[in-house]
């Protein structure tokens, strides 16, 4: 199967599937409804995330199945699926943060397991080769993806179009890195969130849902140990290509965290939330964020591939300036009102 006929194939399932959840949506009781932290007026359908992952596990287990993708990978892929069945349940009524986090942790420890290890990460001219150190670090990388790509999905379209642009940058550098399996993934993915986007797209007609935020972060997660031990990229390119996620969400959570906040409970003091209060815009702050990504990152994350010694010094400079924005926005400090948005 070319890539073209999968994304193809995928986009169009996705846009169905997507389509058929609002549709059935208030029956399942998968509705969106405003509260005081809400960037919307009015009830709307969730779980639109459900295609995604329902769509990238069908693509996985077939390619599994033809031999395309090893069972230690296709395995450590599967443990997207608990993270989604949880999300979903998390939808449908509220999960205690303790059943979360271990159901989360347990996952991401899977995933380490039949991935063999994590592979050395340069720091420039040095390695970090310690087994028990990476692998602890990825456990604790992939839960803090997954909750950072959740944090993150609160405006119309920031989460899917992070998606399309993450996986669309991944295929073009996994194709020219001749690197099959995580093309074929990416593309799915790509395809899968383009077409969950045609809904999603200010202002949305459904939400992705805590089933899809937290599958897409722990799926990219996964897929970047994946590329890593295949060589294909490292993961200060995929550092770069998440930095607009990955400097709001960091600098959200540590302002809340050293300000005596409830950094754990849900607020909307993110620095795209407030952008998204100033501007009274859902869409001008997407297509911000896509712009960000398309013209500083994607070049950075490109350099990243052409030169991984110079991985670290990269990243850096691609996401330093991001923290700035972030804390100039004054991510993480509550305001003295709530965030009242048209979706």
């Amino acid at each position: 199967m070319s890539i073209l006929v999968l994304i193809s194939g995928i986009f169009l399932a996705a846009a169905l599937l997507t389509g058929l959840t609002k549709s059935l949506a208030p029956r399942l009781r998968l509705l969106d409804t405003p509260g005081s932290r809400s960037a919307h007026s009015c009830p709307t359908p969730s779980g639109g995330g459900v295609s995604i992952a329902f769509l990238f596990l069908l693509v996985a287990g077939y390619y599994f199945s033809v031999g395309l993708i090893p069972l230690g990978e296709f395995m450590a892929l599967c443990g997207g699926g608990l993270i989604a069945v949880l999300g979903l349940l998390d939808d449908l009524g509220h999960l205690a943060l303790r059943w979360r986090l271990s159901a989360q942790f347990l996952a991401a420890g899977w995933v380490v397991f039949w991935l063999g290890g994590v592979a050395p990460i340069g720091f420039g001219q040095l390695q970090l080769q310690w087994p028990w150190l990476l692998n602890g670090l990825a456990v604790f990388a992939l839960v803090w993806l997954l909750n950072l790509y959740n944090f993150m999905d609160g405006i119309d379209g920031i989460a899917g179009g992070e998606l399309v642009f993450v996986s669309a940058v991944a295929l073009f550098f996994l194709l020219s890195g001749h690197d099959e399996t995580g093309s074929v993934l990416t593309a799915t993915l790509l395809s899968a969130g383009a077409g969950f986007l045609l809904w999603n797209w200010p202002p949305a007609k459904i939400f992705m849902g805590d089933a899809g935020s937290s599958f897409i972060g722990f799926i990219l997660g996964v897929l970047a140990l994946l590329t890593m031990h295949h060589g294909s990229m490292t993961v200060w390119t995929w550092l770069l290509l998440l930095g607009v996620f990955v400097a709001d969400a960091t600098v959200t959570l540590l302002s809340r965290f050293f300000g005596g906040g409830n950094w754990y409970e849900g607020h909307a003091s993110h620095a795209y939330q407030k952008a998204a209060k100033q501007y009274r815009s859902h869409a001008k702050v997407t297509i911000a964020v896509i712009l960000i990504n398309c013209l500083w990152l994607a070049p950075l994350a490109w350099l990243s591939i052409k030169r991984p010694e110079l991985g670290i010094y990269l990243s850096m400079a691609g996401i330093v300036p991001l923290v700035v924005v972030a804390i100039r926005l004054e991510a993480g400090k509550v305001a003295g009102r709530h965030l009242e948005q048209q979706r």
